[in-house]
């Protein structure tokens, strides 16, 4: 019997050499994997615990930021597993300085995404269906991940913004404060056109527009003389941010029918070209 448990110990005590500083027993193996599997349901357990009392818009934020604090236990589990065991991880860390160095300097980018991921998702400066505006695009949030965002855009292409782009660039936020917003349609007319019959017809055609709010109430601002045409902008509010474009569309389509029946005038620019014979 003790012959076979002085077997067994020989083979967990064998060390595997990796240069002179560093030494891996099968003991110490053994104790990591049992380790790591211990705290693989542990976490597993508290994420499930956790997640049965959280809201459910506050379930997909927090399954990401955990992703991260597991990834952090798991290396504070694997040192200390390894301290314990007898292996001098400050000469494996020596070892591998230079590794490290490099591996650091190409990650830079991504480490920034990933705190930048952090702060968005305690933030919520962006949230799941927010409509924001980056870089000149626009797209409806559809997932938020530690180290990008994903968006689908009007004509139905995915959109990954880098998460360092929200704390570093200037982001429009559509509907973070209300899902009610107001955009515009601008157009010209020409002058000694009837200013109050411009105004009521473009109302009129902003009640014929489903997608248009009837309250808050659309509204026509006289902006300003233009060099060949009285400028106009018609303000109208929607709930349906992600497609303006379509309905500004709509509405010029309209403008254009209506006034041609009006035979109210959209004027363009118009040059005259002067010839002179010598």
């Amino acid at each position: 019997m003790n012959s076979i448990l002085d077997n067994i110990s020989s083979v967990l005590n064998y060390k595997f050499h990796f240069g002179e500083t560093i030494q891996v027993s099968i003991k110490a193996i053994l104790i990591l994997i049992v380790v790591l599997i211990i705290t693989h349901y542990a976490l597993r357990s508290i994420h499930l615990i956790a997640s049965k009392r959280l809201k459910e818009n506050d379930k997909n934020r927090f399954k990401t930021v955990f992703t991260f604090l597991k990834y952090f236990v798991f290396s504070i589990v694997i040192v200390s597993a390894l301290n314990s065991s007898g292996i001098k991880v400050t000469a494996l860390l020596a070892a591998s300085t230079a590794i490290f160095v490099g591996i650091g300097l190409g990650m830079q980018k991504l480490f920034q995404d990933i705190i930048s991921g952090i702060f968005i998702l305690f933030d919520k400066t962006v949230t799941v269906n927010d409509i924001i505006e980056i870089d000149k695009k626009i797209g409806k949030i559809t997932e938020v991940n530690l180290r990008t965002t994903k968006a689908i855009t009007n004509d139905d292409k995915i959109l990954v913004i880098p998460n360092n782009k929200f704390l570093s660039e200037t982001l429009y936020n559509w509907t973070q404060n209300n899902e009610i917003t107001r955009d515009f349609v601008d157009v010209g007319v020409a002058y000694g056109t009837d200013i109050d019959l411009v105004k009521t017809l473009l109302l009129n055609i902003t009640k014929q527009e489903k997608a248009i709010l009837k309250s808050p109430k659309s509204d026509v601002f006289f902006e300003d003389f233009g060099d060949s045409a009285l400028q106009f902008r018609l303000y109208f509010f929607i709930t349906d941010s992600f497609n303006v474009p379509l309905v500004k569309s709509n509405l010029r389509f309209k403008i254009y029918q209506t006034f041609k029946e009006q035979n109210i005038s959209i004027p363009f620019p118009q040059r005259d070209v002067h010839v002179y014979n010598h």
